[in-house]
Parts: C-alpha cells; sequence; structure tokens
C-alpha cells in the first residue's frame, strides 16, 4: 500500500511572460518528458467561477445520484464482502461541449448548472490550448500543431468527467478507478481539496497525488500526445483509491481529437503509426485497463494491415 507523496512539478503561469519564462518552460518540458502529469497554478481564471462549479457538482451528486449510487449493484456486493474486481467505486457522468453539447440532455441538473460550466469550459479550452501551445515550442514544433493535429472537420473534441467517489465501507476490497492511461490528449482536473486518492505511478512505484488546495489545476497527458510526440511526451497510468471517510469530487475536462481526426507523430519527430482516434477508442473501450504499449502495438498492426480499423 503506497504511502509515498511527492513535491509535483508545478508550471507558475504567472512566470511565462517574464524574466523566469526558460524556467517555467524547462519544468514544463521536464514534467511532459518525465513524468507525464504536473500542476499549474496562477492561470487567470476566476475562483469564484471555479468554486461555483464543485457547489453545483456536489448539490447535483447530493440530490439525484447518492441515493441510487448506494442501491446500485456495485455498493450490495461490497456489503455482502464480495469483491467487485471488474467495476469502480465512483458514481459518473460525462458531459459532452464540443464539437456539439449533451448538457440540456442530462437530466435534474441544478439551476444555473449548465451556464456555469459553459464559462468555466470557455476558459478550459483557453487554459488547455495555452498548453498545446507551450507544449509544441518545447517540442520545437509549430506552435498550432496539436491543435491542428486534434481538429476533425469541427475543430477538437472537448469532454468533462464528472464524478464524485463515495464514502467506501470497504476500501480495502475495491478501487475508486482502475489503473489505466487516459485515451485522449491534455487533461485538466480540477479536484477535492479535502480529500485524496487519487495516485500516479513513477519508476514503478505509486505516489498520492495530494487533494488541490487554492483550485490549483492537475494536469496529464493523455495517449495521443504521447504518440504525436514520437513517445517524448508520456501518458502515466494512475488509479483512484476508494476512502473510508470521504467522497473525493473529480472535475476532469479532456482536450482531445475529434473522432475524425487522423493521428500521427510529427514529422520532425517520425513515428511510424496513423490511425483515426475514433478507430483507437475502439481498442480502448476494451483495453482500457491494460497497458497501453500493447495498445500501441496493436494500432501499429492494424494500421500495416489496413487503411482503417473497424472492429
Amino acid at each position: 500500500m503506497p504511502e509515498q507523496t511527492m513535491e509535483i512539478p508545478t508550471i507558475d503561469f504567472s512566470e511565462l511572460e517574464g524574466e523566469n519564462r526558460s524556467k517555467a518552460m524547462e519544468i514544463l518540458h521536464d514534467a511532459c518528458e518525465n513524468w507525464g502529469f504536473f500542476q499549474i497554478r496562477n492561470y487567470g481564471i476566476d475562483s469564484k467561477l471555479m468554486e461555483k462549479v464543485k457547489q453545483l457538482v456536489d448539490q447535483h451528486y447530493e440530490e439525484n445520484l447518492k441515493e441510487s449510487f448506494y442501491q446500485s449493484g456495485t455498493a450490495k456486493k461490497l456489503n455482502n464482502k464480495e469483491n467487485p474486481s471488474d467495476v469502480d467505486w465512483e458514481s459518473s457522468f460525462f458531459i459532452r461541449h464540443r464539437p456539439t453539447s449533451n448538457i440540456h440532455q442530462i437530466p435534474n441538473l441544478p439551476q444555473g448548472f449548465s451556464k456555469t460550466v459553459d464559462e468555466y469550459i470557455a476558459e478550459m479550452i483557453k487554459l488547455a490550448e495555452k498548453l498545446a501551445n507551450l507544449m509544441c515550442e518545447n517540442l520545437g514544433l509549430d506552435e498550432s500543431f496539436i491543435k491542428d493535429a486534434f481538429s476533425g472537420k469541427e475543430g477538437p473534441a472537448v469532454g468533462t468527467k464528472v464524478a464524485k467517489y463515495p464514502k467506501c465501507p470497504e476500501p480495502e476490497l475495491v478501487r475508486g478507478l482502475r489503473e489505466h492511461t487516459d485515451a485522449g490528449g491534455i487533461i485538466l482536473l480540477l479536484q477535492d481539496d479535502q480529500v485524496p486518492g487519487l495516485e500516479f505511478l513513477k519508476n514503478g512505484e505509486w505516489f498520492q497525488i495530494p487533494p488541490s488546495r487554492n483550485n490549483t489545476i492537475f494536469v496529464n497527458i493523455g495517449d495521443q500526445v504521447e504518440v504525436l510526440s514520437n513517445g517524448r511526451y508520456k501518458s502515466t497510468l494512475h488509479r483512484v483509491m476508494a476512502d473510508k471517510n470521504g467522497s473525493r469530487l473529480s472535475i476532469a475536462t479532456f482536450y482531445n481529437p475529434a473522432g475524425d481526426a487522423v493521428i500521427t507523430p510529427a514529422s520532425k519527430l517520425l513515428y511510424p503509426l496513423s490511425y483515426t482516434f475514433g478507430d483507437y477508442l475502439q481498442l480502448y473501450s476494451a483495453t482500457k485497463f491494460t497497458d497501453k504499449g500493447t495498445r500501441f502495438e496493436t494500432m501499429k498492426e492494424l494500421a500495416k494491415g489496413s487503411n482503417g480499423f473497424h472492429a
């Protein structure tokens, strides 16, 4: 059981415009190459907006999702001391923002939820694209390379997984979320400021990511940035541990390729692979909790064998 914590690389956005810019860029490059995750602060988003988003998500969970979660099959199995190894101890739903939104199709959202989240996501998209530009600069690519690579006919895809990891009576029997890497691009996480649970694998060991105080955004890299960068920037295995005493909040916004975006490494960085993100997602849905390297090799073979993979 890991008890280790570490000093996570932190990018101070206020230093990207001044004399400390080169140092901040070095920290970002190292974080992307050697960690696969980092946190950012002083990024210029109104803290009141972020607090409002968290408050509305908590309200929605308490009013609409909490009771049904504890009556679910997963909860009943755990109460019977069974080990539900193929499920996750989480209550979650997914909001699509771009290219088209589904937020108005989600039932029982609190008043003001849609408007507040739309305002928040507009800021998250600006932040993700700023990070994408900075990554490209560090890799020696054109500033817009990642955004252009992610853009299908209607631009990059953006969505948010809204999750609560409820108090768990038997945390040793189940994961909040099983070990995986993220399929997409750049993930921006607004997480709980009190309850821990998130862990990342580094150098073969699991390390606890502490709760985020003062709305610090936690960022991790998805599989597609690893491929675009020809393996220079790494996606990293992570998981969420169940907690007996607290209910953890997680609002993860994904800045991803469009489904029809063709992903191939930057020619400057050369990696012999090309596929659509939609095809990758078909494979990912069946192999999310397996090693990403095997997934990449499968996509290579499929790309060699045909012009497209269709399950």
